[in-house]
């Protein structure tokens, strides 16, 4: 049974039950290029797919091992996919048997924080059971946040992570 941990955020202060590690976006990055007056024409979005223009998108999750915690840090991200790999995905949506399908290759479309510029680096798409997202393998050679999903971060770097993230995200509200 995992040991309760409470969490304080440096930056504001607030105290959590335990330490936030799931972070996200509800766009690819793609999305806040387009002007605000256009989006309700050019951006179809609909649960964890995305179409932009001609360019198709979907949700996937990182997920960062925490070598001496219980649980992992997460990052729930978007990457490009092409269109046939994109209504593919469609087709399978509700099949339980997609988690047999090769992976999807795409370019990372969220920038994830903390592991400097990961728009546009190369990563695989691997399907998951029916309701999950699928699991992103980053595999751009020599980059942080693949070096870190291979090996894992220690709790210690995991808590610097999770503050830094924090206090971007209030320097934005």
């Amino acid at each position: 049974m995992p040991v309760p941990y409470s969490f304080t955020c440096d930056c504001c202060g607030k105290t959590y039950n335990e330490m936030p590690l799931c972070f996200g976006g509800n766009y690819p990055e793609y999305y806040f290029s387009i002007p605000e007056d256009e989006r309700e024409q050019r951006v179809e979005l609909a649960e964890s797919l995305c179409v932009i223009d001609e360019h198709f998108f979907h949700r996937g999750r990182i997920t960062i091992p925490i070598n001496d915690h219980d649980e992992d840090l997460v990052f729930n991200v978007w990457a490009t996919i092409s269109k046939q790999n994109f209504e593919l995905r469609n087709d399978l949506w509700n099949d339980p048997e997609r988690v047999n399908q090769p992976p999807y290759f795409g370019w990372l479309q969220t920038v994830v924080p903390t592991y400097g510029n990961t728009l546009s680096i190369k990563t695989r798409a691997f399907e998951n059971e029916v309701g999950l997202i699928p699991t992103i393998e980053v595999i751009e050679e020599d980059h942080p946040l693949r070096h870190d999903q291979q090996n894992g971060i220690s709790f210690e770097t995991a808590v610097e992570k999770v503050q830094m993230i924090l206090k971007e995200w209030h320097k934005e509200s």
